[in-house]
């Protein structure tokens, strides 16, 4: 018989503190040597005035203090970041995909276009990321108009334009997040029957999320994966990290996956001296 089609599934990632370990906005304030952007962000939030994850698209755009804001100093940022490990493990292979499953990997984030852009140049491209757009004066390279912001139910809006776009039905989107601005859009993803994953221990988020994994390494949101998509077993999944170079040296199953991987990633197929 003929093998049965592969199953294609859209995985969506958030950036700050899911793919990184910072917040863009406090990495950018640093450079500008800005000390109050946690206060300011604390104000816009208690004023319910942006949506939330907004917050630095704002400042950006109206604080007198973000005013010299290019983008150079985003780029900068993103250089920055301090990634959690093995994403490009991670892109490569749902790139690869399995037999029976396809998996089409995105980035959707409230944090600026160009911050992500460049953390993550190299290893995610540039088609795949979806960030904060903002307009930018010809002259004097200033900021003068926000042209789309991923935050809140205009994260929940990107991620149907993609399953629509890449003709993805909504029972198979994966959606990677870590924060309470990944609230709507897990709830949306889940009232669909799709599949939500939480990289932090937010409470209001693990309560919402289908299943959460503490790791310092990006490769391990694929335990959850692995086990409830493409249903393996545990033995089967360690021997699959194997293949990467990777030991899951501590894994304390539970509702959270608690995970400490050992190694330095190798792409199954690359020259191994």
């Amino acid at each position: 018989m003929p093998p049965a089609p592969s199953k294609h599934f859209l995985v969506v990632s958030d950036f700050d503190q899911t793919l990184s370990f910072n917040d863009s906005g406090q990495i950018l304030s640093d450079l500008l040597g800005i000390t109050d952007f946690r206060q300011k962000v604390d104000g816009l939030a208690s004023s319910n005035l942006v949506q939330q994850g907004a917050e630095l698209a704002y400042l950006i755009r109206h604080d007198p203090a973000f005013r010299g804001v290019r983008k150079e100093h985003l780029a900068e940022a993103g250089r920055l970041a301090r990634l959690r490990s093995d994403i490009p493990a991670l892109v490569e292979f749902l790139k690869r995909g399995l037999d029976g499953f396809q998996f089409s990997f995105f980035v959707i984030s409230a944090a600026p276009q160009e911050v992500i852009q460049s953390a993550l140049a190299g290893a995610v491209a540039v088609d795949h990321i979806i960030g904060t757009e903002f307009d930018y004066d010809s002259d004097s390279g200033e900021v003068h108009a926000i042209r789309r912001v991923p935050a809140g139910y205009g994260k929940v809006a990107v991620l149907e334009q993609l399953e629509e776009r890449l003709g993805s039905p909504p029972d198979r989107t994966i959606y990677i997040g870590d924060g309470s601005s990944d609230v709507h859009v897990m709830l949306h993803v889940n009232s669909r029957d799709g599949f939500t994953i939480a990289v932090s221990e937010n409470r209001l988020l693990a309560r919402i999320a289908q299943s959460t994994v503490i790791s310092e390494n990006a490769f391990s949101v694929l335990i959850p994966i692995l086990e409830r998509i493409v249903g393996w077993r545990s033995g089967e999944i360690r021997e699959f990290f194997e293949t990467y170079a990777l030991r899951l040296h501590e894994w304390e199953k539970a509702r959270t996956d608690r995970v400490t991987i050992v190694g330095s990633s190798v792409i199954p197929g690359d020259a191994v001296a």
